[in-house]
């Protein structure tokens, strides 16, 4: 069992910056990669990176490379999401997950964070 809480989100105007934590606490040794998803309403949620926990390599949907940055603390079991020059399609509720492999399914999300990115 693996416990996550999302911290961060906000309302910021269109071109601002937001950093999101997540913080994973239980049987977390059996993670592999972690990631950030989120869900707009009425949308269904989507990638937005990953990163390998150990190696720390990372991933991008298209929509956000170059303005998102995904980073990790393996001592702390933290990982953090830097995002920057935020536009209102950015808005949605944020999640992480982790997952014990760097192909298969998430396992175990947090509750969620909300981010508003006026325009």
């Amino acid at each position: 069992q693996v416990q996550l809480v999302e911290s961060g989100g906000g309302l910021v105007q269109a071109g601002g910056s937001l950093r999101l934590s997540c913080a994973a606490s239980g049987r977390t040794f059996d993670v592999y990669r972690m990631g950030w998803f989120r869900q707009a309403p009425g949308k269904e949620r989507k990638f937005v990176a990953s990163i390998r926990w150990s190696r720390g390599t990372t991933a991008y949907a298209d929509s956000v490379e170059g303005r998102f940055t995904i980073s990790r603390d393996n001592a702390k079991n933290t990982v953090d999401l830097q995002m920057n020059t935020l536009k209102p399609e950015d808005t949605a509720v944020y999640y992480c997950a982790t997952s014990s492999s760097n192909y298969g399914a998430y396992d175990y999300w947090g509750q969620g964070t909300q981010v508003t990115v006026s325009s």
